[in-house]
């Protein structure tokens, strides 16, 4: 009914009874179905006023993918890196062609704080918040909220703490400066370029290191 249009965003139900009645299912099977969809974020329950149909914006169903993809063990989550690859330097790209010069004086005060941080725990949120400002200034908010959906599981698998970290730490820097270069030079392709390869010298570390998962971390805005 979604689907083909019958029930549109912010529209609501029909009562319990009728859609039982002309779905040929038990009033079980309909609540169960209704917990499914609330939890994706395609529909709402709203206590002693009905079930509403959500504004179905894509970029809130994609992040309900968070509630999966959280669940992956790193070799599921080594081969979401191939899309990831393709995306970021896409969103690098993007950012480049549209970014404006306070996008360019904010990423700079993010980056001369990454670079002087030398805790793994607030390396790994600065490092978050880097690649989703870039990724936010593409200006597809779906595209943003499916990378994010991507970083939140990475950011269990931490390799900053590992003894190699330093010099790890020191690799991902010269990383992030070649982006935010490229960013602010509005060079598309040197952006899509460093963006690449920052997220595949990434891979290549946790194929390497082969880290376990620490525990969940809050899912990114």
């Amino acid at each position: 009914m979604i689907a083909s249009g019958r029930l549109g965003a912010g529209q609501r139900f029909p009562i319990e009874s009728h859609l039982c009645e002309e779905l040929g299912v038990s009033r079980s099977s309909l609540r169960e179905a209704v917990r499914m969809l609330a939890a994706l974020g395609v529909v709402e329950v709203r206590q002693g006023a009905g079930t509403y149909v959500s504004q179905l914006q894509a970029a809130d169903i994609v992040s309900s993918l968070t509630l999966t993809v959280g669940l992956l063990p790193l070799e599921g989550l080594l081969e979401i890196y191939e899309l990831r690859r393709v995306l970021e330097g896409h969103a690098a790209s993007q950012a480049a062609a549209r970014r404006t010069d306070e996008f360019v004086v904010e990423m700079e005060a993010l980056l001369v704080e990454l670079e002087a941080c030398t805790d793994p725990d607030e390396t790994a949120e600065l490092d978050h918040r880097f690649h989703a400002m870039f990724a936010s200034a593409a200006g597809n908010p779906t595209l943003a909220s499916l990378l994010g959906v991507f970083r939140s599981r990475s950011r269990n698998y931490q390799i900053f703490t590992f003894p190699s970290g330093p010099e790890i730490k020191r690799v991902s820097d010269e990383g992030h400066r070649a982006i935010a270069n490229a960013i602010s030079a509005r060079d598309a392709g040197a952006a899509a370029s460093a963006a690449s390869a920052h997220v595949a010298q990434t891979e290549v570390w946790l194929r390497r290191l082969q880290p376990p998962p620490a525990p969940r971390v809050s899912t990114p805005k």
